[in-house]
């Protein structure tokens, strides 16, 4: 191999072909939480493209911790079995499954009643959220145990935990949404502790030879919230867990952000991670060509690009990347015809 983009990606027991990543993208296309056939033909549609390893969208733990009516759950047997289809058909490609665990907390926009560290609405036109008990929280941890359990038995080789994007385990994390005083709130500690039990019950859960990650927000892009510094601590954290790549991510905290997206926008926040941290990071934010992707890896900013609109705009997106950069990768049979 002659590029990183192409190079494998060794974590612990399981090598990724190449460092190309499907971002984990909501579909909104599933119903009681259960998957069907346009998650296999959108995620295997991915996979013949030629990524290595296809994340598979934001996942509710509960029903109420899904993101809307539409979007994935896994708490369930039936669940559990319409995902074994998908594992089964991504494994076929050679490219690895992996699931998001996830709870989407005061952001949820289902039928449903919203919960959250602290009562503090989204926007004047969210939902106002209770505040969580302690005691429910450390339900919620057995809830991500029991869903790492039935991603296990779906076929799932990777698991990530969701804490960016102002879902759930960020509210915690940033001073702008947890104002809460006792054990979950407060210093940057207490604000760290749901997030790191949830890390803990995912790789204690999951088999040592297979990988956890967690995609985090490194920053809220807002004074006095959530940033790099703070993101670098829980990092160290996830670190000394066991977890084994960061997929940084930034932004979704509050409504009124101000976030400058260009292309590229969020590498340094994974370059300063890794290089300070010392553990794998993934990339993604307006990575659309080759070479961008290419340079990224070759100058040690990430280890791995997770790319998301541009898979859905060109699912060979991959194919086409080993074009433009010489490089000879494995076609699908039934394609090899057009290259």
């Amino acid at each position: 191999m002659s590029t990183k983009l192409f190079s494998p990606l060794q974590i612990r027991g399981l090598t990724v072909k190449n460092r190309i990543m499907l971002a984990p993208m909501c579909q909104y296309s599933a119903v009681n939480g259960i998957a069907n056939d346009w998650h296999l033909v959108h995620l295997g549609s991915r996979a013949i493209g030629g990524a290595g390893l296809i994340m598979v969208e934001a996942t509710g733990v509960v029903s109420e911790g899904r993101i809307s009516n539409g979007c994935l759950a896994l708490f369930n047997q039936a669940q559990c079995d319409a995902l074994k289809p998908v594992t089964k058909f991504l494994k076929s490609q050679n490219s690895i499954p992996a699931i998001q665990l996830a709870h989407s907390g005061r952001k949820g926009v289902g039928d449903w009643e919203v919960y959250a560290p602290s009562s503090i609405a989204f926007s004047e036109q969210s939902k106002k959220p209770r505040e969580l008990t302690a005691q429910e929280i450390y339900q919620l941890v057995e809830h991500f145990s029991h869903s790492a359990r039935l991603a296990l038995e779906a076929g799932f080789e990777v698991i990530e935990a969701h804490m960016a994007h102002g879902y759930l385990m960020h509210q915690f994390l940033s001073p702008l949404t947890n104002k809460r005083n006792d054990e979950f709130g407060g210093s940057l500690d207490n604000r760290m502790k749901f997030p790191l039990l949830v890390a803990q019950a995912l790789r204690d859960t999951w088999p040592k030879d297979w990988p956890a990650f967690v995609r985090i927000s490194a920053t809220d892009w807002m004074q006095g919230g959530w940033d790099l510094e703070q993101s670098v601590v829980l990092c160290n954290a996830l670190k000394k867990i066991g977890i084994d790549l960061i997929d940084v991510s930034s932004g979704g905290t509050v409504a009124n952000a101000s976030i400058p997206v260009a292309p590229g926008f969020q590498v340094p926040f994974a370059k300063e991670i890794k290089k300070q941290v010392g553990i794998l990071t993934g990339t993604g934010g307006l990575i659309t060509q080759a070479r961008q992707a290419e340079d990224i890896l070759t100058n040690q900013d990430a280890d791995a690009i997770f790319l998301g609109r541009e898979l859905l705009r060109e699912p060979s997106w991959p194919i086409k990347a080993a074009l433009e950069l010489g490089e000879k990768i494995a076609i699908p049979k039934q394609y090899e015809r057009a290259y």
